[in-house]
């Protein structure tokens, strides 16, 4: 059962319904789910497929898509289930947009992930207006963080998640868990319309500090939940210290959330590679 205490929702982040039922019955409980083209193509069933010399048809990976989530949703009845749309450089704010209606519909509970990119902005910013729930992925810098804001103001508390990922932070060198810090320090002062998902979380460390440092979500790959349901759910001590093992620093910034996003310098290499990453093992689905 939840612990008492725990503020921080607890989202799995994986693409297969088995382990979905596994870490619900080792916690007794379970928030949510992240899902992405990456862990869609580790699912059983589709790693299966590829190791026959089978591939899916377009129409085919949707509806498998599709079926996945759809299994998830009905596991995580009161949670959300984040969906992410497949997106390369090239994808337009209205494709992307597209896709996120068609997804949206899938099931009741669903999140759509875009990228933290300037087309993702713009598709997440007419999402929001659709009524749409979004879920803002590979994002990277604080200002990507406060273009999030920016472009879904007025959106209600639940409705918007952005999603810094940590261990690809950390995989450079510099400290990913200070820019989960300063990105719930900076919506601090806000109206907090956006909520924290703490992402690419590698280890106990990053899981444990996600939850001292207040976020509102943290999402964890099947060992790390089991690793903590081993340790009987223990939280993070009073006063709990993260060490950052010679990880370079990320300074805060003391950004203006009222600026248009389209005034504020989203670029990061890591979101273009993390898009280039998505849509490539989405391909490798795909009979073309």
């Amino acid at each position: 059962m939840r612990p008492q205490g725990l503020n921080t929702r607890i989202f799995l982040d994986g693409g297969d319904p088995a382990d979905t039922r596994e870490i619900i019955g080792l916690l007794g409980f379970l928030d949510g789910q992240t899902t992405n083209p990456t862990l869609i193509s580790k699912n059983p069933e589709a790693k299966e497929r590829l190791k026959s010399g089978e591939k899916f048809s377009e129409k085919e990976i949707y509806r498998f898509y599709r079926d996945v989530v759809t299994e998830l949703s009905g596991l995580i009845l009161c949670g959300s289930v984040s969906v992410e749309v497949d997106a390369d450089l090239s994808t337009r704010a209205e494709q992307m947009l597209e896709q996120g209606k068609e997804m949206f519909s899938w099931i009741p509970n669903a999140h759509i992930k875009f990228p933290s990119s300037a087309e993702g902005l713009r598709a997440a910013e007419m999402a929001v207006k659709s009524g749409l729930r979004v879920n803002m992925t590979l994002c990277f810098t604080q200002e990507q963080a406060a273009a999030v804001y920016a472009a879904t103001r007025g959106a209600k508390k639940g409705d918007v998640f952005v999603s810094p990922f940590v261990g690809r932070l950390d995989d450079r060198k510099e400290n990913g868990m200070d820019l989960i810090a300063n990105i719930v320090r900076m919506y601090g002062k806000s109206d907090r319309h956006v909520e924290v998902l703490s992402a690419s979380v590698r280890n106990m460390d990053h899981f444990y500090y996600s939850i001292a440092l207040g976020c509102d979500i943290v999402t964890a790959p099947y060992e790390i939940l089991k690793e903590w349901a081993a340790k009987g759910l223990a939280l993070p001590v009073k006063d709990y210290k993260y060490d950052p093992k010679g990880l370079s620093p990320i300074a805060y910034k003391d950004l203006d959330l009222s600026k248009s996003w389209k005034d504020i310098d989203i670029s990061h290499e890591l979101t273009v590679k993390g898009m280039e990453r998505f849509s490539a093992d989405w391909n490798l689905l795909i009979a073309r």
